[in-house]
């Protein structure tokens, strides 16, 4: 297990862009946090990590965004998913089989559905700035 403390969002981005550097298709970055803690934040970094130039935001509504990429940058956020009917309508497995890189906001919601290999960050609130990242 890892541990990095952010003091700002910017930080947050930069720990995202240091995490993309290892990341390759098919991987799985699961998120673990309460709303605010910067999970968005994170996937911005990685998209940059990754060299992509995406507008990166909340996919709360959409449920998905694809950023594109070679391999692409898949966000996913699991908030209004409560059981298995809603995570196969978000087309998670689709995209899991496609060897994108999948960044996965609210992953408690997902749990059983994440494979063994999935990076876990649980990302914590220290004080209103600061951020504990544990990766798992």
């Amino acid at each position: 297990m890892n541990t990095y403390i952010s003091a700002s969002v910017e930080q947050t981005e930069q720990y995202g862009e240091a995490l993309a550097r290892d990341l390759k298709a098919g991987d799985v970055v699961a998120m673990f946090g309460d709303m605010g803690m910067g999970k968005t934040q994170l996937v911005h970094g990685i998209a940059r990590g990754l060299g992509l130039n995406a507008a990166v935001s909340s996919p709360t509504f959409a449920i998905v965004h694809d950023y594109g990429g070679n391999p692409p940058l898949v966000h996913f956020d699991m908030y209004r998913v409560s059981g298995w009917d809603d995570l196969y309508s978000t087309g998670f497995f689709d995209y899991l089989e496609s060897g994108a890189i999948l960044a996965v906001e609210w992953s408690e919601n997902i749990e059983n559905a994440l494979p063994e290999t999935a990076i876990r960050l649980y990302i914590t609130k220290i004080d209103d700035q600061t951020r504990q990242i544990e990766r798992k």
